[in-house]
């Protein structure tokens, strides 16, 4: 055997091995990535120039990478069939070269930057060093004999010919495992990281396992002769069995770990719809199918492909602060680099599953180099496009839709609030109940449709639920009038209306706001300037009467039936966004008070109860049974608007004692019960409110 050779490191890769071996780093499974990437650039090269000469190949015609961990030996093998290296290779290449990228990877981990970016400089293979103390490297390429390369990184390294005639074309890496890294050696530890950062690398990955298989035996067969002695003699009788017993034997072989290949480096039409199906599920893990796919490409500046994911039903932790927020995995030139990059995706897209693979990213890019990578920036608004699309798709069926947006309808609302630049593909993908759409919920195109002649406007209206505001007294004048208006039950809508202000040129109205209008006849005009002249008396004096709590008191344009309501001002918080509000376990009070609107009492000129406090005000300013009853309007107004009681207790009183009134119960039946503490009590025994009853 020749001497081997022994040559220097050059100083700035001593030092990065300094840094490697020194380092306290604990995600140090990224060795294993870089090295089987390594291996399949090997192949990738070998591959090249068999296209344009086969003969290259030789008798190693397929091309894979071996894993074989020994646990005896404390060693883990990377072997691959690939170029392989000459001397002057393994002597430049792992040595005495520096890579440009050597210095600059030293100053990025100083400045605070990611081991995991090593493979981004070039320096990838010197991972080997985080996790073993002493490297081996045989090589053959078709040009030169085979080699071994050799070091314990202690400034020095060897290179001697390999006595191995047999040796074929590739790299084998032995990796003498440091004492705290045997971890690298189990089994299920091994094809965790394989599954994980290279399952969809394009040349098989190959793993040593150990099979246990249980055989059965006689006990002659298991019995050895004994060297030195003579063997013994035993007479069986006839019709004895022989003895048998099961032992465990141990088989050593090769299994593929990367049988899932890259499904989006194939055309589409060339897929399947059970390929997709087992390619859903092994990256998602989901144990249903997906609801729907898109598979595409980008080229031109550049290049990327993808295949992305609605899931059947949503997560349930969709809305958690924890959460992860991205499950699109990021792949460069099929090798895993995150599944958790904040900027391939928005936050309203979250609950998408699927892979990019890039080829202009560099590979283990780091994360803080991702947040300014404007490549990053044209996949994510791709990823949005492709994705949009996807929706529009499912809403061509109509069952599935119905499935899809009962799970993520909520998300297509947050992107409506956060995605300006989208807001009015997503508005197309909103659906509403409605008062002529009860059953099934209706598209704004739909509504559009459905619009009378003279509307100008899109009408809806907030709360708790679709019964509630069904009856909600808001209603009655659209009802009337044969207006639809769309019920919007969902919290969040009250956050996409203050994004969207109109759709298709119809501006959005909300009827619990200022600002209604309908259209009225020249005769409705006069009649309502004729009321607004009769009833501006009581107008004044309910306001004086409720003082701070409404800003005014007008006549209504959209009661037909009830005969009060109130409503808040046209940008300010409605009531039901004021319960939203007050329900945030965390809010600030302090911004409560700008957002709180001030609110508008609107009075039914037409309804007997007003009719009747007019013709009490107009005969008398100073009856105190009208306060009573204004206060007992005002808050059951507050109750129908949506809004809460500010003292329910004295609601109360003044319901008991309208009770009384009309179970005709006298003062002296109430003399055993506590003072009514409220100012409009009536001075006398008689009541107004018994003529009212």
């Amino acid at each position: 055997m020749s001497k081997p050779e022994t040559f220097a490191f050059q100083a700035e890769i001593n030092q990065l091995m300094s840094l490697i071996i020194n380092t306290f780093y604990s995600n140090k499974e990224i060795f294993l990535r870089e090295l089987i990437s390594n291996a399949s650039d090997a192949c990738d090269k070998i591959r090249y120039q068999s296209l344009t000469n086969k003969d290259v190949l030789g008798d190693e015609q397929h091309l894979r990478v071996r894993v074989i961990p020994d646990k005896a030996n404390k060693t883990l093998t990377i072997w691959d069939t690939g170029i392989g290296m000459t001397k002057a290779d393994l002597v430049n290449n792992l040595g005495t070269i520096a890579r440009s990228g050597t210095k600059a990877f030293m100053e990025a981990i100083e400045s605070g930057g990611d081991m995991s970016m090593i493979g981004q400089f070039g320096v990838g293979f010197y991972s080997a060093y985080l996790v073993a103390d002493r490297v081996v490297v045989a090589s053959k390429h078709n040009d030169d004999e085979a080699h071994v390369w050799e070091s314990s990184a202690g400034g020095t390294f060897t290179v001697a010919p390999l006595d191995d005639a047999e040796f074929p074309r590739g790299t084998r890496m032995i990796l003498h495992l440091k004492e705290d890294q045997l971890e690298y050696l189990e089994e299920r530890r091994v094809k965790d990281l394989i599954k994980k950062h290279s399952e969809f690398i394009g040349y098989d990955i190959e793993l040593m396992i150990e099979k246990t298989t249980e055989k059965e035996v006689t006990d002659d067969d298991e019995e050895e002769t004994k060297e030195g002695e003579e063997p013994k003699v035993q007479e069986v009788k006839e019709g004895e069995e022989k003895k048998t017993k099961k032992v465990k034997e141990v088989t050593k072989e090769y299994e593929v770990q990367n049988k899932n290949k890259p499904l989006w480096t194939r055309d589409p039409k060339d897929v399947t719809k059970e390929e997709y199906a087992a390619f859903y599920k092994a990256i998602s893990n989901d144990w249903e199918d997906h609801l729907a796919v898109k598979h595409f490409s980008v080229e031109g500046q550049l290049e990327f492909r993808s295949v992305l994911y609605a899931p059947k039903r949503a997560p349930f932790d969709q809305f958690e602060p924890t959460k992860k927020r991205n499950n699109i995995k990021l792949y460069v030139r099929r090798v895993f680099i995150m599944d958790n990059c904040e900027d391939l995706c928005p936050d309203w897209l979250s609950f998408l599953k699927g892979v990019v693979d890039s080829e202009d990213l560099p590979l283990n890019i780091s994360r803080e180099n991702l947040q300014q990578n404007k490549i990053l920036k044209v996949i994510k608004k791709n990823i949005v496009k492709k994705a949009l699309d996807m929706f529009e798709e499912i809403a061509e069926n109509k069952e599935d839709y119905e499935k899809f947006y009962e799970q993520f309808g909520k998300n297509l609302k947050l992107g409506i609030h956060e995605d300006s630049a989208n807001r009015k593909k997503l508005c197309e993908l909103l659906r509403y109940h409605s008062t002529k759409a009860t059953e099934e919920p209706t598209a704004l195109k739909d509504y559009v449709t459905r619009m009378g002649e003279n509307q100008k406007s899109i009408y809806y209206i907030t709360g708790d639920s679709k019964k509630k505001l069904e009856n909600s007294p808001f209603l009655e004048e659209a009802k009337r009038r044969d207006v639809e208006v769309l019920f919007m039950v969902d919290p969040i809508d009250e956050y996409v209306m203050q994004q969207v202000k109109d759709f298709e040129d119809f501006k959005f109205v909300c009827l619990t706001k200022e600002g209604v209008k309908f259209d009225e006849s020249e005769d409705e005009k006069k009649q309502r300037e004729e009321d607004k002249a009769a009833y501006d008396k009581l107008c004044k004096q309910m306001k004086e009467i409720l003082t701070e709590k409404v800003e005014k008191v007008v006549l209504t344009e959209r009661l037909s039936t009830s005969p009060c309501i109130l409503i808040t001002s046209e940008f300010g918080w409605s009531a039901h966004m004021e319960q939203i509000m007050r329900n945030q376990a965390l809010r600030d009070s302090s911004m409560s008070s700008y957002m709180v609107s001030k609110k508008t009492m609107e009075i039914n000129p037409h309804h007997p109860i007003v009719k009747e406090l007019r013709k009490r005000v107009d005969a008398d300013q100073s009856d105190k049974t009208v306060k009573d009853l204004v206060y007992l309007l005002f808050d059951t107004a507050l109750l129908t608007s949506g809004f809460n009681l500010e003292d329910p207790t004295t609601y109360a009183e003044r319901i008991h004692r309208m009770i009384k009134l009309g179970l005709e119960l006298g003062a002296e039946d109430d003399a055993e019960s506590e003072p009514v503490p409220v100012a409009a009590a009536p001075a006398t025994g008689t009541s107004s409110m018994e003529m009212v009853d």
